[in-house]
């Protein structure tokens, strides 16, 4: 086998570090696509029994969108064990204790519940902002694409896109908006 086969043969098993921006995306619908990463179904050589998955680093998980009214209706349930351990807790309340908790309850529940879940979860890694510790980033080497596009606000527009962009109607100059 030549050198040049045998780094494409080494480059096929790998695992490779990809960095996600969970910023104003659906929690539920990004773990789709990270749990394929985790798992490596992305690869061409996955199996069900090869733990090929690549390492995934999400950042910006304080700044997730939920759809609609689902921060005061998403219910998150956990028990301690013990009698009477049972406790039901609102997504609002657990996002301001731990903001990246619904993002790896979201990638859990997409995964299937095999015993290769919890090794795929350590390949997870979560960031409330956009400060990744250096020895992390120096890994990543590949970006998934974020399935939303972020909105822009007003005030990143500039003056001559303001200007420029079409109108229904003109106001005189002097006309104050109520």
């Amino acid at each position: 086998m030549s050198a040049t086969r045998r780094v494409q043969q080494w480059a096929t098993f790998a695992r490779v570090w990809h960095i996600y921006d969970a910023k104003w995306q659906n929690p539920f619908h990004s773990a789709k696509l990270i749990a394929k990463h985790l798992r490596g179904l992305h690869k061409p050589i996955y199996h069900p029994l090869n733990d090929s998955g690549d390492h995934v680093v999400v950042v910006n998980c304080k700044h997730i969108a939920l759809p609609g009214d689902e921060w005061k209706k998403r219910v998150y349930f956990h028990h301690t064990g013990y009698p009477g351990g049972a406790s039901w807790t609102l997504a609002w309340e657990l996002h301001k204790r731990d903001p990246s908790m619904i993002v790896r309850k979201a990638v859990y529940g997409a995964m299937p519940g095999n015993l290769q879940r919890r090794y795929a979860m350590e390949r997870l890694h979560l960031y409330d902002e956009e400060n990744v510790p250096q020895e992390i980033l120096r890994n990543v080497s590949s970006q998934l694409r974020q399935l939303r596009i972020i909105p822009k606000k007003l005030n990143n527009y500039s003056e001559e896109e303001i200007l420029q962009f079409p109108k229904l109607k003109n106001f005189p100059d002097d006309y104050i908006l109520e």
